[in-house]
């Protein structure tokens, strides 16, 4: 998926909404004002989306696919990976990714900022 894609397929999940609380580099999705994907627009691109409760947890990614993703800065002690789109990830696995930090995001917000 190129970094086109992947904004596209993140702002058409229900509820999804485009910010920039970084400046432009970084597209984060929000869903009921909490991010669920940090975009990197700046070439080749990359994405974070959370893959665990915590860093070991997001580790089992890491681990199959050493050249393609690493921590997020900051937040990778909370299970947040950085996925680089050239590196060779399937897009299958990416939607999935991609699915379920959507997913983790919504469950933990309150019923009424669901979408």
């Amino acid at each position: 998926m190129n970094i086109e894609a992947v904004v596209a397929y993140c702002l058409g999940l229900p509820g999804a909404e485009e910010t920039y609380p970084f400046g432009d580099h970084v597209l984060v999705a929000k869903v009921g004002g909490k991010g669920f994907a940090f975009i990197g627009q700046e070439e080749p691109g990359s994405v974070a989306v959370k893959c665990g409760a915590t860093r070991e947890e997001a580790a089992e990614l890491r681990e199959r696919h050493p050249e393609a993703v690493t921590a997020m800065d900051y937040l990778g002690r909370y299970g947040w990976n950085r996925v680089r789109l050239d590196a060779g990830v399937p897009d299958a696995e990416l939607e999935e990714l991609l699915d379920a930090s959507y997913e983790a995001i919504v469950k933990k917000l309150p019923r009424a900022k669901r979408p």
